[in-house]
């Protein structure tokens, strides 16, 4: 009686823990993701990183170009204006040619009436939206971001230690790293098992969920560079993420040029202050 029981015992255990297995698998397959990104972006070697960088002017007028011919048909960037443009190696009449292409709403006129002219230097780019419900409207409710500051708005977190080294090395590249890999994360499948929203587009490197509303907005061949550069996503997603952390921070340069001199200065004021202090109290006895 007692080995039947054991029996009994052992075959249920098997079917339980057989059971648990088959449900782990399932969850395996099926669980959705609990944290965005799902891959975190690779580092990349930016021109403009590290406490000397500088910014590639060939780079970010091929970034303009991918800018205004793919990207600014759905995302604004009301914080730069034409004339900011001399600081990618235009001249001032390269810069009131390149306004000229665009149509800005001025006024009120002396009839107290709004009216659109042809832009001017002093002009920022036009939103391609006449507003924020127009531009929700036209991409599946979902209004396309302003692109001005997209660059230092977007970024992942590093974490513990990483961002302690980061202190050390100036890492200040997410944005640009988290826009290209976002820009080439496209030709990814998801899991097995994975759902994803109809209307939505899956990206593994996107940071607010699992799929976005925005298409693969860009593919090889699609812009045409003048200077001989590939014409491939992945050069087209490095150009148009280096310009738009130029939009985000056009002093990049100066603001580490004046870093560098102010850390020279400290490091001179502090050596002449210790000097002074032995000179001052060498014959104090202690």
């Amino acid at each position: 009686m007692k080995t039947i029981l054991k029996g009994l015992t052992a075959l249920g255990l098997g079917l339980t823990l057989f059971s648990n297995m088959s449900f782990a698998q399932e969850a395996h397959v099926t669980a959705e993701p609990t944290h965005f990104p799902m891959i975190k972006p690779a580092e990349l070697d930016w021109s403009f990183a590290g406490p000397f960088g500088t910014y590639d002017k060939g780079q970010l007028q091929r970034g303009l170009k991918v800018y205004t011919e793919v990207c600014a048909a759905c995302h604004s960037m009301g914080l730069v204006a034409f004339r900011d443009l001399e600081g990618l190696g235009y001249s001032e009449a390269q810069v009131k040619a390149f306004a000229a292409n665009y149509e800005v709403e001025d006024g009120p006129n002396a009839d107290g009436e709004m009216f659109t002219r042809t832009a001017v230097p002093s002009d920022y780019f036009p939103s391609p939206f006449p507003n924020e419900e127009a531009a929700a409207a036209a991409n599946n409710g979902a209004a396309p971001p302003d692109f001005s500051l997209i660059a230092k708005a977007r970024s992942v977190e590093r974490g513990f230690p990483t961002f302690v080294f980061d202190i050390f090395t100036q890492y200040a590249e997410g944005g640009p790293d988290y826009i290209h890999a976002l820009l080439t994360g496209y030709d990814q499948e998801p899991p097995a098992g994975m759902e994803v929203p109809e209307g939505t587009y899956y990206n593994p490197y996107f940071i607010a969920g699992k799929s976005l509303s925005m298409a693969a907005p860009i593919s090889e061949g699609q812009v045409t560079y003048d200077d001989g550069s590939p014409e491939t996503v992945d050069q087209y997603a490095k150009d148009v993420s280096a310009f738009l952390m130029w939009a985000a921070e056009p002093k990049l340069e100066a603001r580490k040029a004046t870093g560098f001199r102010v850390m020279i200065f400290l490091l001179l004021f502090g050596s002449l202050v210790y000097l002074t202090k032995r000179k001052v109290w060498s014959s104090v006895e202690h």
